[in-house]
Parts: C-alpha cells; sequence; structure tokens
C-alpha cells in the first residue's frame, strides 16, 4: 500500500462556486462508473467539500443516502493522506469500531483518492467502497490515483475560481500525466486527433501517428473492428445515448492492449448528422487479464462444485423476507429434482418441496442463522417427485452484507442414509428382539414420562400391570427352548392387539411382561386383564406337532405423581403378580 501525504496547506478547504451541474454530473457519474467497473468494487462515489460540508455528487452502485456522505469523514481519520487503501476494516485498528464499519453499511474494505486544488486546498474525496476484504496491487492503485486525477480536472473546471486559459492549462497538464488518451473526431472530413497520452498508450511519441480515421481502424484487432464499427454507427444513429466499447488496439511493437473507449457526439446539423464526437481512452489490459484470471478460477471452481455430491450454494436473504440463489451447483438437480435457474430470482419453490411438517423449523432456523450472524445447521425432509420421500442436511455459515441483506455459503447434503442407520438403531436400542415390543430400558422411560406428565397435571393416574405366563420353565423343559421363544411370541401378539394407541407394553426379561394403560383406573384395567387371559385361554400356541394351552398371572397397581420413580408402581404391581402366583396362578391381583 502507497500514499502521498500533502504539505500543511492540505487543511485548507474551498468554497465551490456556481456550476455548470448538468455537464459536471455527467462527467462525475462517468468517472464512478467506470471506477466501479474497472475496480471491481461494490460502491463508487465522489464526494465534494463546500466550506466545511460534504455534498455527495455521483455515486455508482448501492447508495446509503445521508451515510454515504459520512464516508467522506473516513478521509479525514487517515492522517491528510491523499491515497489510501484498506484491504480489511475489521483488521485496521484504525478503522474495527468505525461506525460505517460494524453497522449499515458494514464496510470492509474502502480506498479514497483525496481530490486538491494547485494550492493543496482540499475539493473532495473519490472513495471506492467493498462489502469484502480485498487487495490492491500497485496497478490497481495507480488506475485509483489516475481517476483521481480525472475527477479533480472536472471539479477544477466547473468549481474552482480559475480564469479559463489557467483551467484549461491546468486541464491538459492532467491529462498529459493521467493515462487516460483523449480523442476529438470530425466526423465530416474523417480526421481524429489524440492526445500526448493517448499516442503514449500504444508506445507511440506525438509525431508518429497520423490523423485519419481509416488509419486507426487499422490498429483495431481483426476480430473486434466490426463490433467498434457497429457500435458506433449505433451512436451516430441516435441509437444509443454514448459510445462505449472494450476491445484491443495494436501497439507500435506490434503487440495488442485492451483498452476501454467511451465518447459522445458533442454536436449534429439540422439534420441529426454527427458532426463532431469526443471520447477518452483507457488502457484495461492489467484489469482484463485480472478478469480473465478470475474467470478462469470461477470456471474452476464451478466444475469442482459440480462434480461433489450435493448442493454447493450462496444464498442471499433480504430484511423483507426475498430470498433468493445466487449460486447454487449442479447438485440442485439431485438435493431437489430443480435447476439451478428455477432459484436463481427467487427460493419460493422450495416451500412446495421441503416436508409441511419441517417446513416452519427450515424458515425459522435460517431466520435465527441469519439475525445471530451464526452457523446454520439443520435436518429436513423433502419430498420429490422421482425420488420420493428424502432426508437433507443443510450447513452454512452468514455473512452479513452491505445493503443489510446476509448472505450465506453452504452445502447441503442427501442423509437419507444416516437417518435410517439412526432409526434402526434406535428401534434395535428400544426395542426387544424376540417379542418386538419395547424392551424393558425402553418401557421405563415411558413410565418416567407419564409420571412426569401427572406431576405437572394433577388428578392423572395410570394403571401397571405385571404379566408371568404360568409354568414356563415347564414348557422349555418339555419342548426346548425353540417352543418357548414362540410361546413368548404368541402372548406378546396377542397383548399388542388389546392394547390402545395411547397404551405401552413392554417385555422385562425372561416370560414377565409389564403394560402401561395411561389414563385408566382399577377396575377398567381389571377389566382389560380379564380380557387378556380370555383370549389366551381361547388361542393356544399351535406348532407343527403340538397345541400349547397357556395361561397367564396378573398383577396391578396405580400410578400417580406421587410416585418417586418408575420402580415405585412397578413394584407394587409386582407384590400383587407375586400373590397371584402363589394363590394358584391364572389369577389377577390388585395391590
Amino acid at each position: 500500500m502507497r500514499s502521498n501525504t500533502m504539505a500543511d496547506e492540505s487543511n485548507q478547504v474551498r468554497t465551490l462556486l456556481p456550476f455548470d451541474s448538468e455537464a459536471a454530473d455527467e462527467r462525475y457519474d462517468a468517472l464512478t462508473r467506470i471506477a466501479r467497473r474497472h475496480m471491481g468494487v461494490t460502491t463508487a462515489a465522489i464526494t465534494l467539500l463546500d466550506g466545511n460540508r460534504h455534498i455527495q455528487r455521483s455515486c455508482s452502485g448501492p447508495t446509503f443516502g445521508t451515510s454515504l456522505q459520512r464516508v467522506a469523514l473516513i478521509a479525514e481519520l487517515a492522517d491528510n493522506e491523499a491515497t489510501l487503501a484498506v484491504p480489511d476494516t475489521l483488521a485496521d485498528n484504525r478503522y474495527r469500531h468505525h461506525p460505517l464499519v460494524i453497522q449499515s453499511p458494514f464496510i470492509r474494505f474502502f480506498a479514497i483518492c483525496a481530490m486538491r486544488d494547485t494550492d493543496g486546498a482540499r475539493l473532495g474525496t473519490l472513495c471506492l467502497i467493498h462489502d469484502r476484504p480485498r487487495q490492491f496491487d500497485n496497478d490497481e492503485f495507480e488506475a485509483l490515483q489516475d481517476i483521481g486525477r480525472l475527477a479533480t480536472l472536472v471539479v477544477r473546471q466547473y468549481h474552482s475560481p480559475s480564469t479559463p486559459t489557467e483551467s484549461a492549462h491546468r486541464m491538459a497538464l492532467a491529462i498529459d500525466g493521467s493515462g487516460i488518451g483523449i480523442w476529438d473526431r470530425n466526423v465530416q472530413t474523417n480526421e481524429i486527433h489524440y492526445s500526448v497520452g493517448w499516442k503514449a498508450i500504444l508506445g507511440y511519441s506525438d509525431s508518429e501517428i497520423g490523423n485519419r480515421i481509416t488509419d486507426s481502424y487499422k490498429r483495431v484487432h481483426p476480430d473486434d473492428l466490426s463490433y467498434v464499427q457497429a457500435t458506433i454507427q449505433a451512436h451516430f444513429d441516435l441509437k444509443t445515448t454514448s459510445y462505449e466499447v472494450e476491445h484491443r488496439l495494436r501497439c507500435k511493437d506490434g503487440s495488442y492492449k485492451w483498452v476501454s473507449s467511451r465518447g459522445k457526439v458533442v454536436s449534429r446539423d439540422m439534420d441529426g448528422k454527427p458532426l463532431r464526437m469526443i471520447g477518452t481512452t483507457t488502457d484495461i489490459t492489467a484489469l482484463r487479464a485480472l478478469s480473465n484470471t478470475l474467470q478462469e478460477t470461477v470456471d474452476l471452481m464451478t466444475s469442482l462444485t459440480d462434480e461433489v455430491p450435493g448442493l454447493v450454494f450462496q444464498y442471499r436473504r433480504f430484511p423483507d423476507k426475498k430470498t433468493f440463489f445466487s449460486y447454487a451447483s449442479a447438485g440442485i438437480k439431485d438435493i431437489y429434482e430443480i435447476d439451478a435457474a428455477q432459484v436463481a430470482s427467487s427460493a419460493d419453490i422450495l416451500d412446495t418441496i421441503i416436508h409441511p411438517e419441517d417446513l416452519a423449523a427450515y424458515h425459522s432456523s435460517l431466520e435465527e442463522s441469519a439475525a445471530r450472524l451464526e452457523p446454520w445447521q439443520f435436518d429436513y425432509r423433502v419430498v420429490l417427485p422421482k425420488q420420493g420421500l428424502r432426508w437433507r442436511h443443510g450447513s452454512a455459515h452468514p455473512q452479513r452484507m452491505i445493503d443489510g441483506s446476509t448472505t450465506l455459503h453452504g452445502f447441503i447434503t442427501d442423509v437419507t442414509d444416516r437417518k435410517r442407520a439412526e432409526s434402526e438403531l434406535q428401534i434395535f436400542a428400544s426395542t426387544d428382539f424376540l417379542t418386538q415390543l419395547p424392551n424393558r430400558r425402553h418401557f421405563m422411560v415411558e413410565l418416567e414420562a407419564e409420571l412426569a406428565r401427572m406431576r405437572r397435571y394433577k388428578g392423572k393416574s395410570a394403571a401397571i400391570l405385571m404379566c408371568d405366563l404360568d409354568h414356563f420353565k415347564s414348557i422349555n423343559d418339555k419342548w426346548g427352548h425353540n417352543v418357548g421363544d414362540l410361546a413368548l411370541r404368541h402372548f406378546a401378539n396377542l397383548l399388542r392387539a388389546e392394547l390402545r394407541n395411547t397404551d405401552v407394553a413392554g417385555r422385562l426379561g425372561g416370560e414377565e411382561f409389564a403394560v402401561m394403560l395411561r389414563c385408566t383406573e382399577s377396575d377398567e384395567a381389571g377389566c382389560f386383564a380379564e380380557r387378556v387371559q380370555l383370549r389366551l385361554m381361547e388361542t393356544p400356541l399351535i406348532t407343527a406337532d403340538y397345541t400349547i394351552s397357556l395361561t397367564v398371572s396378573i398383577g396391578i397397581s396405580a400410578a400417580n405423581g406421587d410416585d418417586h420413580d418408575a420402580s415405585s408402581p412397578l413394584s407394587r404391581s409386582d407384590t400383587a403378580l407375586y400373590r397371584a402366583k402363589t394363590a394358584g396362578r391364572n389369577r389377577i391381583e390388585h395391590f
């Protein structure tokens, strides 16, 4: 980074004189457009000083009202440096706490070129703003100074209290040193006059280039000539308000340079035919090379991301809830079965793809991430025409933009197999393999949850039943463990058939089963137990070789909010079960 510090008189300010506003603003607007486009920034602006007031004269890119005028105040914090570039404001102790950095417009990079009169008095500021950190190389720094010199010329021409001769002299000197060429074309005589600076761009001295327009076209690259001539003709025919092209010109040494040429017809005859045209030519070879390099990088990144299984994306979210994907890799076709073009202007189509039960939580998670600027992590389901129901996992990092919107850079991938595996593991961890009823651990979790509910809602109760198949050991001893397993599954199926949707049954171990009947009193639980006993007696176990009659003993107790934990009502039911078994089995006992 380089800077030029002005002398003591730099603190002087100039009071602006009346000026041709329309002509001046046209030139200011042209300069800010050139600066924004060629420097690759979000916003380029020119502010002028009138006494101690900052006046915004031109802005290309997002504008921020009065806050943009305050951007010029940053120059006053820069120790009177004439040219300054700050790569990252948050990493610079001078600016990291500045309101324009930590609040809207959230400036992350800025560059400033001060405009001064010949006596050193401050005239205004050319300011470049970007919403992300970036570095300025020497060529870009020089380009900023060149554009700043041209802006200074306009200020001096239209505002400074100088004589016309002095103003013209100053402009000529500034143009010669600006690195930007000026041309003046006489359309009727087919002559064109070039400034010394224009000729220097191509490596020629002042006397080495003639004024014939036919010679000028010979210097244009053959591939660009028809485009250049067509663009000029369109402006001659009043189809465009100005002439603007980027093309290649042959230098003295035979090489080609990329230039940006802008011009305008300044006089026409009574029939509207052009008489005189004036314009500028700027060397953009370095910027073009940088642009090509960036494009190659973009192409490479696009190729890489398109090969990644899943969706790589950049998602914009505005305060008014408008959303769209500013970038979506080819993986969007697999993730959502749509094209990137369908979400380029609006992401509303996703509301028809995301599972209705997950949609509200999906939007809420994005809103929270954008509001807190915290990473977004979310699992959700989609319903797709070809793939059906699938699970997706989204992950992204948010960044606040200068216009108040939020950009999320992230990745969405298919996690259906993972979710299926998690579900299977959950079932495996909570289910008895033999009977497919909940195992002891899961039953106790359900009972603890019911006790917690009863503590919150006083007066509620539940019935707990302990069931034990009678003489089960003798079944194993007489017919073998395989038949014993069949007997357990047989009873589990009969028991499951008697349950309501709100009830829970589980195998606690061996031939012992437990049942929780929610919102059930003792007499209702007794009726349930009788139905189970009756169905078991009426439905013997039938194997290929045997028909085995089974009976069951049942103990019943009530669970309530006063129980310390799940083991308390279960222990009472077990006591009642013991009484049923010692009293002869195939009985029902209440605690």
